[in-house]
C-alpha cells in the first residue's frame, strides 16, 4: 500500500487532485456508513437536505468562537473575551448560513439569548481543561489531505493542530456534547486516527496525542497511537472505501439501527421506521473528489 502527498488547489474548476485519484473520503463521510450505510447513502450519493438542529448550530458556533480566540494576542485570551466573541460569531455565521436563522422561529421570544448563554457556557467549559493564553497553535480549522492505495483521497479538518518545540504534533478536536459514551467516543477516535493517519504519511511524523475536548463537562481524552496502529487503520479505511464501492455498484445500502437513529434527519426515509428510501440515482457513484466544505457535526459525536 502506498501514499504520498497531496496539494489541493483550488481553481475556477473546483479542487485539483492528482490523475490516479478516483474517490475521496472524510471521517464523517467514513463514520456514517460505518454507522449505518443507508445514512451514508442518503448523505453523499442522494444528498439529500438536512435541517440543522440547536445542538449542530451550538457546535458550530463554539468552534468558531474557539477559532477565533487565538486570533487575539496571547494575554487577552481570556473567558470575556471568548463570552464577547459569541453574538458577532453568530451573526457571522447566520449571514453565511441563512438557513440558522430558522432555528427560532415559532419559538420562545427568550429562546435567542438562552442559546447564545449556552454557547457561552460551553466556553466556560473550555477554560476549565485548557488556558489558550500558554497555547500558540500551529493550524487551525486546516485541510489536510493524502493518498492512500493511490487512489483514495483522505481529507479533513483539524480543530487545532499544536506542534512542540521537539516537533512533536498533538492534534486537538473541541467536542460540544457530553462525556465521552462508548458510541460517541469510538466515532470521535475513529475521526482523529484518520487525521494521524494523513499526518503521518505527508509529514512523516506520527502525532503524540491525540486529544478530544469534552467541553460541557470539562473532560479531557488522550489517546496516543502508533505507526503500526496507523498502518492497520488505513488497511481499514481502504477497506470500507471498497466496502463502500461494492455498495454503490449493488445499489444495496442497508440500515443498521443503533442509538445514534435518535438524532438522524432521514427517518422518513429508513424502512427501520417506516420509511422508503427515494429511488437510487441513475448512474450514481462512489462520491469522487469534489470540493471540501467545513460543515457543523450531523450528529453528537460527528466528525469534520
Amino acid at each position: 500500500m502506498t501514499a504520498e502527498p497531496v496539494i489541493i488547489q483550488q481553481s475556477s474548476a473546483g479542487v485539483e487532485v492528482p490523475a490516479t485519484v478516483r474517490a475521496s473520503l472524510s471521517p464523517s463521510r467514513a463514520a456514517d456508513f460505518k454507522t449505518c450505510p443507508l445514512l451514508y447513502r442518503l448523505r453523499s450519493i442522494d444528498r439529500l437536505p438536512e435541517r440543522p438542529t440547536v445542538e449542530q448550530a451550538r457546535g458550530t458556533l463554539v468552534h468558531a468562537v474557539l477559532e477565533r480566540l487565538f486570533d487575539l494576542p496571547a494575554a487577552g485570551r481570556t473567558p470575556q473575551a471568548a463570552g464577547d466573541l459569541v453574538a458577532p460569531q453568530w451573526d457571522r455565521l447566520v449571514t453565511e448560513q441563512p438557513e440558522l436563522a430558522d432555528l427560532f422561529e415559532g419559538a420562545a421570544p427568550e429562546a435567542a439569548g438562552e442559546f447564545l448563554r449556552s454557547a457561552a457556557a460551553l466556553l466556560e467549559g473550555y477554560f476549565t481543561v485548557e488556558d489558550p493564553r500558554r497555547l500558540e497553535p500551529a493550524e487551525r480549522e486546516a485541510l489536510i489531505s493524502a493518498v492512500v492505495d493511490d487512489e483514495l483521497l483522505i481529507r479533513g479538518y483539524l480543530d487545532r493542530l499544536d506542534v512542540a518545540p521537539d516537533g512533536a504534533l498533538r492534534v486537538v478536536d473541541y467536542k460540544t456534547g457530553g462525556a465521552p459514551r462508548e458510541a460517541f467516543e469510538a466515532r470521535a477516535l475513529f475521526q482523529l486516527k484518520f487525521y494521524a493517519l494523513v499526518l503521518w504519511r505527508t509529514r512523516g511524523v506520527v502525532p503524540r496525542v491525540l486529544r478530544l475536548l469534552y467541553l460541557r463537562d470539562a473532560e479531557v481524552c488522550d489517546y496516543t497511537p502508533d505507526a503500526e496502529e496507523l498502518a492497520r487503520f488505513e488497511r481499514t479505511v481502504v477497506a470500507l472505501w471498497r466496502a463502500i464501492e461494492q455498495a454503490t455498484e449493488r445499489q444495496d445500502f442497508r440500515p443498521r439501527p443503533s442509538r445514534l437513529c435518535d438524532w438522524c434527519n432521514h427517518q422518513a426515509h429508513c424502512p427501520s421506521f417506516g420509511g422508503t428510501p427515494p429511488p437510487f440515482p441513475v448512474g450514481a457513484v462512489a462520491a469522487g473528489p469534489q470540493p471540501d466544505a467545513r460543515s457543523a457535526p450531523s450528529a453528537p459525536g460527528a466528525d469534520e
